[in-house]
C-alpha cells in the first residue's frame, strides 16, 4: 500500500529555491532536477523505509534519500500511512541546521 505524500511548506520552499538557483544557469536543468526529485518522492511513497535513517537524528521515522548533492529528508507517519517531505538540502549542510524533529 502506497503512503500518501505531503510536503511541508519548508520543503516546498527548499525545492523552489534550488530550482530557481539552477535556472539562473539553465532553465532546462532546473526542470529536469525538479522532475527527478518528484519522481524520487513518488518512489518513497511506495517504499518509505527504503531511505536511510538520518544520521544526525538516529530516529527510524526520519529518513532520507540522496539525489546528487541533495538530501531529501522525510518523516514516516505510520499510524496515518503518510510520508511528509520535511526538507531538501545540499548534502554539505547538516540537517539539524535545516529542520527540527517536531518541525
Amino acid at each position: 500500500m502506497a503512503y500518501r505524500i505531503i510536503w511541508s511548506p519548508k520543503a516546498a520552499a527548499h525545492l523552489e529555491g534550488i530550482c530557481e538557483y539552477i535556472a539562473q544557469d539553465s532553465r532546462q536543468y532546473a526542470v529536469i532536477f525538479a522532475q527527478q526529485i518528484l519522481r524520487l518522492v513518488r518512489l518513497i511513497a511506495d517504499f518509505p523505509r527504503s531511505g536511510r535513517v538520518v544520521p544526525e537524528y538516529n530516529n527510524v521515522c526520519l529518513r532520507e534519500k540522496i539525489h546528487g548533492n541533495y538530501r531529501i529528508v522525510y518523516r514516516i507517519k505510520a499510524s496515518e500511512t503518510v510520508v511528509e517531505v520535511a526538507a531538501i538540502c545540499h548534502s554539505a549542510r547538516q540537517v539539524r541546521n535545516v529542520i527540527v524533529e517536531d518541525d
